[in-house]
């Protein structure tokens, strides 16, 4: 009876999870991380491979470019890719007071895609607005979803279904310049599955920036995703503007999926059972689910890119379509879960 009761205190409270929590997948990251760098296509020992990331021992130059240029950019690439989705889904939910909010099904991720994709058939020589077009892109959809689902307040199924229509007109759009513009598809064919397949230093010096504008953006508004969640009226009554509040949270949200989608192109559902699982395990206060989202997506979405490319070798699957098997039947126990939001 004493040990029951000992481990309903010590795994009930958040607390003691909390502590727990953060360091188990922290080692969890690294060893994925490991895993990534070490095995590929191209099979190397450890010892070769500690020897080119530390500069010992003897190793051939194409290790070296294997390791340094393709497998190592490419793992920091969906680390970081993962934070963000994972935030930016956490900071819809809040705004949103909706577990099924997510940048893939509230039109975020499509309308950030329909940007870039325009930009690098129709405008190639601008490559360097992809992240703002996508950026503006995103926000465009995201307003547009609102607007549908707002009918006195936002209701969850409005959301999903507005989602839905806009998804579906976005990705017509989508469908549409690729076939307009066919002689150039071939270039961004990975991109458009969502793939860290080619991804290298350069995207990093991108991606770096921009995604630490919005991570640092997000964790400055962790008191306002709190008061969110308590409801507009007791929200105002402490203080806080409500409008204002989700306007700022929203953007951010659109800018950090923006930025990601602008790099790998479209990965879906990262948004939507990252923040779900954290919430789960640390709790709703976001001074804690926030960074804890944005861990368990860094872990998500690389191990779900290290099984893509491994898994199915000699065939390199993009880890977008791996999210989607993955994803779907995940928001559908999701759905089904929540009384209210019955099929």
């Amino acid at each position: 009876m004493k040990v029951a009761s000992y481990l309903k205190f010590s795994f009930g409270d958040k607390r003691w999870v909390r502590v727990i929590m953060f360091p188990l997948f922290g080692m969890i990251l690294a060893v994925i991380f490991i895993i990534s760098i070490r095995f590929g296509s191209v099979q190397y020992t450890s010892e070769q491979i500690l020897g080119v990331l530390f500069g010992f021992g003897e190793f051939d130059e194409t290790l070296r470019t294997i390791i340094m240029n393709i497998r190592l950019p490419r793992a920091l690439v969906a680390l970081i890719v993962g934070a963000n989705l994972a935030v930016s889904g956490a900071l819809l939910q809040a705004v949103m007071r909706n577990e099924l909010a997510d940048p893939g099904l509230t039109g975020i991720s499509t309308g950030a895609s329909l940007a870039a994709l325009t930009i690098m058939l129709v405008f190639p020589a601008y490559g360097s607005f992809v992240p703002a077009a996508a950026f503006i892109g995103a926000s465009i959809s995201f307003m547009i979803v609102y607007t549908l689902a707002w009918r006195r307040g936002v209701d969850p199924i409005r959301i999903v279904l507005a989602g839905v229509a806009v998804n579906a007109v976005l990705g017509g759009g989508s469908s549409l310049l690729s076939l307009l513009y066919s002689d150039r598809l071939q270039g961004v064919q990975m991109w458009l599955s969502g793939s860290m397949s080619g991804r290298s230093w350069h995207h990093i010096y991108v991606l770096v920036p921009y995604a630490s504008i919005g991570l640092m953006g997000s964790f400055l508004c962790i008191k306002s995703a709190n008061l969110l969640q308590l409801g507009d009226d007791m929200a105002k009554n402490l203080g806080l503007k409500v409008n204002l509040a989700r306007i700022v949270l929203s953007a951010i949200a659109a800018f950090t999926a923006a930025i990601s989608v602008a790099v790998v192109g479209l990965i879906g559902f990262v948004g939507l059972i990252v923040p779900h699982i954290a919430r789960l395990l640390v709790g709703s206060d976001y001074k804690f689910l926030l960074p804890f989202s944005a861990l368990l997506g860094s872990v998500l979405l690389l191990g779900a890119d290290t099984a893509a490319r491994t898994l199915f070798s000699p065939i390199e699957l993009p880890v977008g379509i791996l999210m989607a098997v993955v994803g779907g039947p995940f928001f559908l126990w999701l759905l089904r879960r929540k009384g209210r939001y019955k099929l």
